[in-house]
This record gives structure tokens, C-alpha cells and sequence, in this order.
């Protein structure tokens, strides 16, 4: 009886012992989005583009200014964030495309204050459509990770950035901000003057 408890209980050890035990490593949050799909958003202003389907709520409202003036926000419930864009008539006067020029660079530098860095910003030009801008992201925990601006430089003026409703942790609005700004991107892509 003791040689069996014995034999059983080497048994158990040599089969218990096969390998050693190993920590798990830390892991990371795996955010996978849908592969955006576009379709042209009408609204009663004067600009058309494209927007993402997976922004559910579009809200347009007209803004009270000396000049026509609107504000579009495109709110992605499931990302949890906001692209805030604000439209402003250029008068023939060069003085206010001057001052709306330096009104949209004014919103970057600010954001640069807690940047911890500012890449280069991107120039665009839409020959074909007359659309003209800067798009401009900032990393680090900021407010807002990206903003842009277009227009025609003659009649129309649009400005747009990107806002989250978290506190601002740049690791971890990382994924959901390269999302959206891939989207910001291409409103600017299809974004067409009536």
C-alpha cells in the first residue's frame, strides 16, 4: 500500500512538472473600427462632402454673423468624439479671408502649448473643385488632435477640428483619432462649393 501511494504520488509530480510556468505580458487594447464607408452628406448649406457612416448624427445650424455663417457638427457616438466644422462667407473684402486665414492657424497654436509634438502640416489643393486648405495635427494630450481649414479665397471659408469627450490622454484616443482624422481628410477630399 505504500509502494502504490508512493508510485501514485510520482506519477502526479512528473506529470504536473511538463512546463514552466511564464508570465503573460502586458496587453494593449485592440480597437478595430469598420472600414469607413462614405456617402455624400446633403444639407442645406453652402458645401457639400462626403462623411462616414459611422458618424450617426449630423447636426447643422445657422450661426449668427455679419456674414452668411453655419456650423456643422458630425458626431461619432461610438468613438466618442466630435469634428465641429464652421463655414463663413468671404465678402469681397481681403481683409476678412486675411483675418480667417489667421483665426484658423490661431486654434493650432494654441493646442501647441501641450503638444508634445507638431508634425508638419499638410497642404492641400483641389484644382478641379477650387478647394484650397491646411490640414494640421498635434500630438500629445491635447484638446483637439487635428484641425483644418479650406476655402476658395474668394467666396467660402471652412474650418473644422477634431474634439473628444474624454479627457485628453493622447495613448488612448490614438486609434480613435487616426480614424477620424483619415475621415477629416476625406471630407476635405470631396468637399464641394454650391
Amino acid at each position: 500500500m505504500k509502494y502504490n501511494l508512493l508510485l501514485i504520488c510520482v506519477v502526479l509530480l512528473c506529470i504536473s512538472c511538463g512546463q514552466d510556468y511564464v508570465p503573460k505580458p502586458k496587453a494593449y487594447l485592440r480597437l478595430d473600427y469598420p472600414a469607413p464607408k462614405y456617402q455624400t452628406l446633403d444639407i442645406n448649406a453652402p458645401f457639400s462632402f462626403e462623411t462616414n457612416i459611422l458618424a450617426t448624427d449630423v447636426k447643422l445650424k445657422k450661426l449668427p454673423a455679419k456674414h452668411e455663417s453655419y456650423g456643422v457638427n458630425i458626431e461619432y457616438p461610438s468613438l466618442k468624439g466630435t469634428i465641429f466644422l464652421t463655414y463663413k462667407a468671404v465678402n469681397n473684402s481681403d481683409t476678412t479671408l486675411k483675418q480667417y486665414l489667421r483665426d484658423a492657424e490661431k486654434l493650432t497654436l494654441e493646442h501647441m502649448i501641450k503638444a508634445d509634438e507638431v508634425p508638419p502640416m499638410f497642404p492641400f489643393k483641389n484644382e478641379l473643385e477650387k478647394v484650397y486648405g491646411v490640414f494640421s495635427e498635434v500630438r500629445g494630450n491635447v484638446a483637439s488632435p487635428a484641425q483644418f481649414y479650406v476655402t476658395d479665397s474668394v467666396n467660402h471659408f471652412l474650418t473644422g477640428s477634431l474634439y473628444f469627450y474624454a479627457k485628453p490622454n493622447y495613448d488612448s484616443i490614438l486609434p480613435a483619432a487616426n480614424y477620424m482624422q483619415k475621415d477629416i481628410k476625406h471630407i476635405m477630399e470631396t468637399l464641394k462649393w454650391k
